[in-house]
């Protein structure tokens, strides 16, 4: 087979179906649950100050641009790192406690690592970021040069973000459905970062025409002794600058490249189980979407405003309380105009976070089913985020769909009730039916696998960030959203009428109101950190 074949392969294989769930252990193997955090043994530790208060914006500021651009240093860029990756909360049980992040995580596991090059004085090389104890563990030291050949590549100050998976983690759980998730994961991750950034000013950009092998050389991946299965795979790179500068090249510079191809790098990770168990399918389609260095892509983003509802809560506060319901009241409907306002926010505007790090052009489209939305009808509805893709869609599905256009972009395809079918095909999960919408991300498939294999990342990529969008926003008016990545693939397809993989269903959601589990405790993200790690007067 080919690359796109194995890659359509892995997909085809790793579909959930009503009589046969994608392979897995079938069982949690508690004594080799992974260690959610990476640790480098050996590793300078740099502790970045936890500031108590937090950019004072408005709900509406996640998205549009702000005007106060702060400089870089240690006292930003831990603030940047905490309202993006950084730890939110911990949550107990009698026996048990476990952590949650800014960034999401299929089942709370958290394949996502990310590492920095900072060019900046007093805090130069590069780094590890550990959300646990909020450090940057430094592992290669850089020169002034370096500073140099970034500013004179991009034509600003800033710096550079990678992101990397461990597959292990997920696989642990999901076994051979695990890379999916990773890659959802690593969207939820670029739009975390891309909200944060813009709280204090900054941009991201995230460098489509660098390749997987040109990530590893400048973090050192490539000069790592992994611990067989726990190997970190790279995802993508992004720039972070001012807000002020219009655009930034999208490749890194060869004579960077070749400058940390020549560098040692220190620190041994950690082991993070003591055995594993090898999915082998998960390392063969890997392989086969590794990203070659490319030439730019022009994406373009829709060029038009974006209307807002006031929110109660301020943009950090959003951040910060974003959790996934486990159990929604069905008692409770969603105004009509906020289920519409959360829905154009996963457009892919010019000039509005958190798609404007221009990852691709939009490939997903969205299928709901909408239960209980003061105002519309109950029934299966389709939001329209490319029209590029919407004629061919509609040719391909149901010719018994109605297509009844009920506001711009939203069209609804048949009336009824479908609570009992949502359940159905996100695995029975009485969420999907409870809440007051859910809905699958349909995306553009074959065509665009066949063509760029890697671009099956870059979709899954597109709907982590898609789902970091609907999280936030369901936050933001007092509603709680859910990520549900266990669903019936074909399921949904026979619903829409689809008869091949030309589009695919890769993730579901549901948000509504949400029903507390009051058996919870919950306790802040860092109380067991010293107090001398906490500053009280700093000045944004």
């Amino acid at each position: 087979m080919n690359k796109s074949e194995i890659v359509i392969n892995y997909h085809e294989r790793t579909k959930h179906h009503f009589n046969k769930l994608a392979r897995s252990l079938g069982y949690l193997d508690w004594a080799n649950q992974p260690n959610p955090f990476r640790f480098y043994e050996g590793a300078e530790n740099v502790e970045l100050p936890l500031i108590n208060k937090d950019p004072d914006y408005t709900y509406e500021y996640l998205y549009k641009k702000v005007n106060k651009i702060q400089l870089f240093n240690k006292y930003t860029v831990s603030k940047f790192l905490e309202l993006s990756l950084g730890l939110s909360a911990w949550k107990s049980i009698p026996g048990s406690q476990w952590s949650l992040r800014m960034n999401p995580s299929s089942g709370n596991l958290h394949p996502t690592e990310s590492y920095l090059i900072l060019p900046f004085e007093n805090l130069e090389g590069v780094f590890h970021y550990n959300p646990l104890i909020h450090n940057l563990e430094k592992l290669c030291h850089i020169e002034r040069e370096v500073s140099d050949l970034i500013e004179i590549h991009f034509g600003t100050d800033g710096f550079l973000l990678g992101l990397t998976s461990i597959f292990w983690r997920e696989a642990w759980k999901y076994g051979e459905r695990a890379y999916r998730y990773c890659n959802h994961d690593v969207g939820h991750a670029i739009a975390s970062i891309r909200f944060s950034a813009n709280l204090l000013g900054w941009k991201v950009k995230v460098l489509n025409s660098v390749s997987d092998k040109q990530i590893s050389t400048v973090f050192g991946l490539d000069k790592r002794n992994w611990v067989k299965d726990e190997e970190e795979f790279p995802e993508v790179i992004c720039f972070v600058y001012p807000n002020k500068v219009k655009d930034v090249p999208d490749n890194l510079p060869e004579n960077l490249i070749e400058y940390f191809s020549s560098k040692e790098f220190i620190g041994k990770p950690n082991r993070l189980s003591k055995e594993h168990v090898r999915w082998e399918i998960i390392y063969q389609v890997a392989e086969a979407a590794e990203k070659l260095e490319t030439e730019t892509e022009e994406v373009n983003l829709l060029e038009k405003d974006l209307s807002f509802i006031p929110s109660p809560f301020k943009a950090p506060e959003i951040i910060r309380k974003r959790r996934s319901a486990v159990a929604y009241d069905r008692r409770i409907f969603m105004p009509k105009e906020v289920f519409i306002s959360i829905l154009e926010k996963t457009l892919e505007i010019k000039g509005f976070s958190p798609f404007d790090v221009e990852l691709n052009k939009p490939e997903i489209n969205l299928a709901i089913f909408v239960h209980r939305v003061k105002g519309l009808e109950q029934g299966l509805y389709f939001y329209v985020r490319d029209r590029d893709l919407f004629n061919l869609f509609k040719d391909i599905t149901s010719t018994d769909f109605l297509w009844e256009e009920i506001l711009p972009d939203l069209y609804l395809l048949y009336r009824g009730n479908f609570e009992t079918t949502a359940k159905l095909v996100s695995c029975r999960q009485d969420i999907a039916g409870d809440s007051c919408f859910s809905l699958g991300m349909i995306s553009y498939f074959k065509p665009e696998i066949e063509k760029k294999p890697y671009r099956y990342r870059y979709l899954h990529y597109e709907a982590g960030m898609v789902g970091q969008v609907l999280y936030l926003e369901a936050e933001a008016h007092n509603f709680r959203g859910t990520g549900i990545g266990c669903f019936f693939d074909d399921a949904v397809h026979e619903i829409l009428g689809l008869k091949n993989n030309t589009f695919q269903t890769i993730y579901h959601f549901t948000v509504g109101k949400h029903l507390e589990d009051t058996r919870l405790r919950t306790l802040p993200p860092y109380y067991h950190l010293p107090e001398d790690r906490f500053l009280e007067n700093f000045e944004f």
